[in-house]
């Protein structure tokens, strides 16, 4: 493995901070980072809001692209700018390639919950070919024996832990996380783009069969979903107790005839939460449309 200071002898690896500056850029001038686009990643609902919820000069703040307009960092505020239908948007302008600028992005968000390690993984990963020629520059650079198994070897090793700092995780991760895209199914990678599931616990779900990943990853959503309607119910009447189902007979008949009709067609979890409550989904909910309204529960 090559020290650090091999690395920085390399022409551009630490860019100069010292060529920056303000400009105004109109919004159709700046565009996110191709590997941002291509992963599909994007603002969340929650980080536009966060970013409302802050003071004006907070949100005001200037975004950090490259001179060919690559967003850097300033994602929410290139969206909120756009939805409030503005013309331009300040900028702090860098000196940065293509691959300088996904590493900064990343380094930027490092420790906020606005990549998560997942997706900050798949982003490092499309850093590997660039990392590659770096090691195998340096590998030239040392005078070291080309085509050796052993040097191959110990730069892959390099590569992988470099992907590993510029995600700021565990070389372990980095691993898993590439079992996981092979195993895993797509609903549970979907859960690792928001945040929902951790590399490890998802990891160790991949493992067993499609169907019971699906159940295994049901169960906390359909929590998560029930602590959060109920919250909101609760918000929403004050000290009034939350509404109960008016007719639980009903709901059981049409949940009977229901299987009758579809075998499987729904599935039974058992919550932690408090209190004596039955959850149904909008899905489920969906499937008593043609039943006259006043025999319907009522939706939160």
């Amino acid at each position: 493995m090559h020290s650090d200071k091999q690395l920085r002898s390399e022409p551009r690896q630490e860019p100069d901070d010292s060529y920056c500056q303000p400009v105004t850029r109109r919004l159709d001038e700046v565009r996110a980072h191709p590997s941002y686009s291509r992963l599909g990643l994007a603002v969340s609902a929650s980080q536009l809001s966060a970013l409302v919820a802050l003071e004006a000069w907070a949100s005001e703040e200037p975004i950090a692209i490259t001179s060919d307009g690559l967003i850097i960092d300033g994602y929410a505020r290139v969206e909120r700018a756009r939805i409030l239908g503005r013309a331009t948007i300040l900028c702090i302008e860098y000196d940065r390639t293509e691959e300088e600028a996904l590493r900064d992005l990343l380094q930027r968000h490092l420790g906020s919950s606005r990549l998560n390690a997942f997706c900050r993984i798949l982003l490092a990963e499309e850093l590997k070919p660039w990392f590659k020629r770096k090691a195998l520059a340096n590998q030239k650079a040392g005078g070291e024996v080309k085509g050796s198994s052993k040097l191959m070897e110990a730069g892959r090793i390099d590569v992988t832990a470099k992907i590993a700092e510029a995600a700021d995780v565990s070389v372990g991760n980095i691993s898993k996380v590439k079992q996981l895209l092979r195993l895993a199914i797509p609903e549970l990678v979907q859960a690792l783009r928001r945040g929902e599931i951790s590399i490890h616990k998802a990891w160790l779900l991949s493992k067993v069969p499609s169907a019971n990943q699906r159940d295994e990853l049901a169960l906390p959503q359909c929590q998560r979903r029930i602590k959060k309607d109920m919250r909101a119910l609760a918000s929403r009447h004050g000290s009034k107790s939350v509404p109960t189902v008016p007719d639980a007979s009903n709901l059981i008949r049409q949940l009977s005839e229901l299987d009758s009709r579809k075998p499987g067609s729904f599935r039974i979890f058992v919550s932690n939460a408090r209190g004596k409550a039955v959850c149904v989904t909008k899905d489920l909910f969906q499937e008593f449309e043609q039943v006259p309204k006043r025999e319907l529960i009522p939706k939160c």
